[in-house]
């Protein structure tokens, strides 16, 4: 069986940040996120990642991050641009909008050939998420090739103070096997509890904090590059149309169908790590904060790359 090879999702990054020149380190030695996820990563087992990303900010992105990583694994770019659609189709006048993640994951169905791990660019995850992650993919059958796996989060490891967050919420049977994912856009801790709304907060109801929700941090085998292929054909027809300008394309939506159908299984990896990232510029002191308490705990060495 093929070595699992680790999959980022980083073409959003230079618009959330303003550009990659823009994005703040979080600790004295010039560390951004994504170095602690990679770390993380490489330490696991994972020696090759693709990064998905925007041409626009391939120069940057290569200097600031792609470039040092690519001394201790094997690097490739994806390129995910609006234009990136079959040749039948045309980019709505006005959309500037990335598709979404299914498109994304979509983007790299030339690069991947083998089980694959998921995770977005500006989270991080926790050192035993990668572990696990990395484990379901080289333990589970090959001859299975619809059986998937995820690495699930507790919703209140997850919330930031600052704001709203999106996350895919999960019911998980007693098995350990996800039934039914649900994205939901807008999820805000409300004191010890958390409230979601799914009309742009204009009514909100209580979601339970203890609920397990998704980070896009998936182990996925080949076998769903052409369920997003077909998933996304059918988006573009039935989607798109009514919502031209902000329609998304979410894996987790694909997940779902997969599920409701009966043709894949998806394994629920439960982690107690907690979450955290820079959602909202409020969040970075905190970042700060828990990044040199892992390093006081030997979590991760002073300098990550010994550079």
């Amino acid at each position: 069986m093929k070595k699992p090879i680790l999959v980022i999702m980083a073409a959003g990054m230079g618009s959330r940040y303003g550009g990659l020149k823009q994005i703040d380190s979080v600790d004295e030695q010039g560390h951004i996120i994504i170095d602690f996820s990679i770390y993380d990563a490489i330490r696991a087992g994972f020696e090759k990642i693709v990064f998905i990303i925007k041409k626009e900010i391939e120069k940057d992105f290569k200097e600031k991050i792609g470039d040092r990583i690519s001394k201790l694994v094997e690097v490739e770019y994806v390129y995910q641009e609006v234009e990136r659609i079959p040749s039948k189709y045309q980019v709505p006048e006005g959309r500037h909008k990335p598709w979404g993640t299914g498109h994304a994951i979509l983007c790299c169905k030339e690069h991947v050939d083998g089980p694959f791990a998921v995770i977005n660019a500006d989270d991080y995850y926790g050192t035993e998420a990668f572990k696990m992650i990395y484990n379901a993919l080289i333990e589970e059958n090959e001859h299975k090739a619809y059986s998937y796996a995820m690495v699930g989060y507790v919703l209140a490891n997850t919330l930031t103070e600052n704001g709203f967050v999106s996350r895919g919420v999960c019911e998980v049977n007693a098995q350990g096997y996800l039934q039914r994912i649900e994205e939901k856009t807008k999820i805000e801790k409300r004191g010890s509890g958390a409230e979601y709304s799914d009309d742009n907060g204009g009514t909100w109801s209580s979601i339970s904090p203890d609920s397990i929700v998704s980070m896009n941090l998936w182990g996925f085998k080949n076998s769903i590059m052409d369920e997003l292929e077909k998933s996304f054909l059918q988006f573009l027809e039935e989607e798109v149309p009514s919502n031209p300008l902000k329609s998304e394309f979410f894996l987790p939506t694909v997940v779902q169908q997969l599920l409701e159908s009966g043709k894949s299984e998806v394994k629920v990896l439960k982690t107690k790590d907690k979450w955290f990232g820079v959602t909202y510029k409020e969040d970075k002191e905190k970042v700060v904060e828990t990044i040199a308490q892992l390093k006081i705990q030997g979590v991760y060495p002073e300098y990550l790359w010994n550079e």
